[in-house]
């Protein structure tokens, strides 16, 4: 878990400066060294790909999370939520909505 946070870190400051591509490759990185991810780590990487316009990179990473087990908390389903949002995928928008209120 020591190296989580600082590639947690990264993945944001990526994010923040629109370089979604430079983010989701830190995950990657993640995965090659068997760093542990976590909610945290693949909410900054949903938020990268929804400053980028890559909606579809958000819903993957959230399907990636179902399959790790991860928990996908408000802030993992609003900013995929806006991903598909930004992109006029309304409908997609409104299935994760649903997916979060079934969750709860």
């Amino acid at each position: 878990e020591s190296g989580t946070v600082p590639v947690s870190s990264a993945i944001s400051a990526f994010a923040n400066g629109s370089e979604w591509e430079r983010a989701l490759g830190c995950l990657g990185i993640m995965a090659r060294d068997h760093v542990q991810s976590n909610t945290i780590t693949f909410n900054a990487a949903i938020t990268a790909s929804e400053k980028g316009g890559e909606w579809e990179i958000a819903l993957q990473l959230c399907s990636v999370m179902v399959c790790s087990r991860l928990a996908m908390n408000t802030i993992t389903f609003s900013t995929a939520i806006s991903a598909c949002a930004s992109d006029g995928e309304w409908a997609t928008a409104l299935g994760l909505l649903a997916c979060m209120m079934q969750s709860r």
